[in-house]
């Protein structure tokens, strides 16, 4: 079963998850904005999921998992939990 690590940060408002974009684009850490902004308990670990399999987190979730370019920072991405910002570290088939 392909595996994923990945990285996120969790907001409520699409307009907050896309200026956070915009200040990762511009240099600031991930895992720094993650601590500040994350409503993730993950959030505390910098956004840092772990490594999970395909299947194991919703929909929209996996379909950036495991499709997405690695390292890239994508979102935001609305599920039931709200808005995240997601970055692929690693993946395997």
């Amino acid at each position: 079963m392909p595996q994923a690590s990945a990285r996120h940060i969790l907001v409520s408002s699409q307009e907050q998850c896309e200026a956070l974009k915009q200040e990762i684009l511009a240099g600031a850490d991930f895992a720094e904005v993650a601590k500040q902004h994350s409503s993730c308990p993950s959030g505390r670990q910098g956004g840092d999921l772990g490594t999970f399999g395909q299947g194991q987190m919703v929909p929209e979730f996996d379909q950036v998992v495991f499709t997405g370019e690695l390292n890239t920072v994508h979102g935001p991405v609305k599920t039931q939990f709200g808005y995240h910002l997601l970055e692929v570290t690693s993946r395997s088939a």
